[in-house]
């Protein structure tokens, strides 16, 4: 489903992101806060089973230059498989993760990422979004 934002662009799912995010604080309240990463995605990956969501844990897509298969990315969450969720637990959520979700995005061809920071008792969220021309 899709929005509008405050500057009248239309936002991409937002009804998923939401619920993603919803998951998120029902994670961060059960389990607590400042653990390691992966505490978090396999937490995560229990409440959206709960929820009957979809999802892929760490699925590998691989990097190109010039056409040549340099490495792989391999992101913590694919939902809905519309959204990379990146979990983090970092003093918090600077441009530099708001970077490398952009690369992120280039790379899965995806348009819509989640970083969900669970360092401190209140949950740090960025949605971050990839226009469809920025993809090529």
């Amino acid at each position: 489903m899709n929005g509008m934002n405050a500057d009248g662009r239309e936002e991409i799912h937002v009804l998923e992101t939401e619920r993603v995010i919803g998951c998120a604080f029902r994670v961060l309240n059960t389990v607590g806060h400042g653990f390691y990463e992966k505490v978090y995605e396999n937490a995560l990956v229990v409440e959206f089973r709960h929820q009957e969501i979809h999802f892929l844990q760490q699925p590998r897509f691989p990097v190109h230059h010039r056409d040549i298969t340099v490495g792989e990315f391999i992101p913590d969450l694919i939902v809905f498989g519309k959204i990379v969720v990146d979990t983090k637990t970092i003093p918090r959520i600077t441009d530099h993760e708001i970077g490398q979700m952009l690369n992120y995005l280039r790379v899965s061809g995806l348009q819509v990422g989640l970083i969900l920071n669970f360092k401190y008792s209140k949950l740090e969220f960025r949605r971050v979004t990839l226009s469809p021309k920025s993809t090529s």
